[in-house]
Parts: C-alpha cells; sequence; structure tokens
C-alpha cells in the first residue's frame, strides 16, 4: 500500500516522539498504535538509556495491545514507527498479530548510516521487517522523512 498523507502525518508524530527520546538522553524512536477508525490508541518513545535495551516503543505497543485488545482490533490496527521495527520488535508485532506497520526510516538506511560515522552497529543484525514477520504489511520508508531521522540518529550515534 502506498503511503497516504494520513500516514506521513502519523509518522511526524513518530518524529516528534523521537526528538523527545534524544532530548532526554535516549535512542531518537517513537511510534503510534492506530485503530481502523483512525484513533491513537497508546504512544511512546524508547527508553533505553538506564540499561533494558526491550523498552523500545515497538515493543511496548505489541505488549499493550495484547492487554488491551481483542484479535480483531489488533489486526485492524495500523503501528507507526519512527524507525522499522527490529526483529525483536516485528517478532513482537507478528506474534500478537498487529496489522500494517509504517516507518520513516528502513533498518537498511540506519545500518548504512551507522557504517558511514563509523558508529557501533547494534548487537543484534537488522533485518526487514517481512524478513522476520513475512506475514505483516510493512510500507516503508517514507523518504520525506530521511533527513529529518538521519539528522536525529546522527546526534545520538555518531561518535
Amino acid at each position: 500500500m502506498a503511503i497516504s498523507d494520513d500516514d506521513l502525518a502519523r509518522l511526524g508524530r513518530c518524529a516528534e516522539l523521537a526528538r523527545e527520546a534524544l532530548e532526554d538522553g535516549d535512542e531518537p524512536f517513537g511510534s503510534l498504535l492506530v485503530d481502523d477508525a483512525g484513533r491513537t490508541l497508546f504512544e511512546d518513545r524508547n527508553r533505553v538509556k538506564d540499561g533494558d535495551h526491550t523498552r523500545h516503543p515497538e515493543f511496548a505497543i505489541a505488549r499493550w495491545a495484547a492487554a488491551n485488545l481483542t484479535p480483531d482490533e489488533r489486526a485492524a490496527a495500523t503501528v507507526y514507527t519512527s524507525g522499522e521495527h527490529c526483529p525483536m520488535c516485528s517478532a513482537a508485532h507478528a506474534w500478537v498479530g498487529l496489522g500494517r506497520i509504517v516507518y520513516a526510516a528502513s533498518s537498511e538506511q540506519l545500518t548504512r548510516w551507522l557504517a558511514e560515522w563509523n558508529a557501533p552497529l547494534p548487537p543484534v543484525v537488522s533485518l526487514p521487517i517481512t524478513t522476520i514477520a513475512p506475514g505483516v504489511e510493512a510500507d516503508g520508508p517514507a523518504e520525506q522523512f530521511r533527513e529529518a531521522m538521519k539528522t536525529l540518529y546522527e546526534a545520538k550515534f555518531r561518535p
């Protein structure tokens, strides 16, 4: 599915959450969960700065959705995120049966930028969402956010 203007507006909120995370000393990632009527049900940002590297917003969304939504509601929902899910979050998304994912920047872009900056790579291989969760519809990256996300990542990860 093509990324719509509504999708871009929601990705803008994800970028804001990523900036909030960065301003709080955390890694710049932010995400939203939106129901099939367009209501934002849950939003969060990265919270890994204190050492728990499972505190990704996409993982928090999966856990919240599993506890608060029916399987049909989860399947009809959309997750918007500033950066493509890591393998852990992709798996969580698939296991709880969430619907479409729309992301601003891809894992491939982030990996390329980290290499460009001679920054350390993550301890887990970056893989496309659909490699981990082949049944999940994933749309991205959104070219409109390329520079904004690169700037946020650079501020955090460039040595």
